[in-house]
């Protein structure tokens, strides 16, 4: 088994490298201004542009306008689209890329809505009600097991560290995993260290 790594809330030249160098499959950007790990579309289009072109450029977005989309999605070559808002169901498959929609897991109840997406993959995180994700809290496990049942890529997210991911990975079994805070050294830059440590550790787990 292998596993998909996605290093997401990238904002830095030196934080992208790092995360590529050490094995990632996927970088993420947050095209969400609230958030402080948010890049406009032209910093992260000269991000993007120096990437080597087998890395997915991942373009996070929250209740975002079609234009702002189709302006990273042009400026920065993404590859995947990530929904953490009430995005409709027709509004997350109108672009003509992969995309994958987040599930905020509260109880067996939050599972319901993904029925809805018709997304490529889906991305598991914890329910804060205040934030829209990168808040450090572990996902429940159980719950993103009971989500396979849907038959569709998982990407398990929440609280993840370099600390818990191997036990994150031989007990979900997820497609791909997603990392933010728990990589950081403050909200918005990367601790290159638990980088390569949470990156090691689930590379090794996946094959385990």
């Amino acid at each position: 088994m292998s596993v998909t790594v996605k290093i997401c809330g990238i904002t830095s030249r030196e934080d992208a490298f790092c995360a590529v160098d050490s094995g990632a499959n996927a970088l993420g950007f947050v095209f969400h201004p609230p958030s402080p790990r948010a890049l406009s579309v032209e910093q992260a289009s000269l991000i993007c542009g120096e990437l080597p072109p087998w890395v997915a450029r991942v373009g996070v977005f929250v209740n975002p306008t079609e234009q702002l989309v189709q302006a990273a999605v042009n400026a920065c070559g993404l590859t995947i689209l990530q929904w953490h808002g009430e995005e409709t169901p027709e509004f997350c498959v109108q672009f003509g890329l992969l995309c994958m929609k987040a599930f905020r897991l509260r109880d067996r109840e939050s599972l319901g809505a993904i029925a809805d997406y018709g997304t490529n993959a889906i991305l598991l995180d914890a329910y804060n009600p205040g934030l829209r994700g990168g808040t450090g809290e572990v996902c429940d496990w159980g719950l993103a097991i009971e989500a396979k049942k849907f038959g569709r890529p998982i990407f398990l997210a929440g609280g993840l560290t370099p600390e818990n991911i191997g036990a994150a990975i031989q007990q979900v079994r997820p497609f791909g995993v997603d990392v933010s805070s728990g990589v950081e050294a403050s909200p918005g830059k990367k601790d290159h260290d638990k980088v390569r440590r949470f990156i090691a550790a689930a590379k090794a787990a996946a094959i385990a």
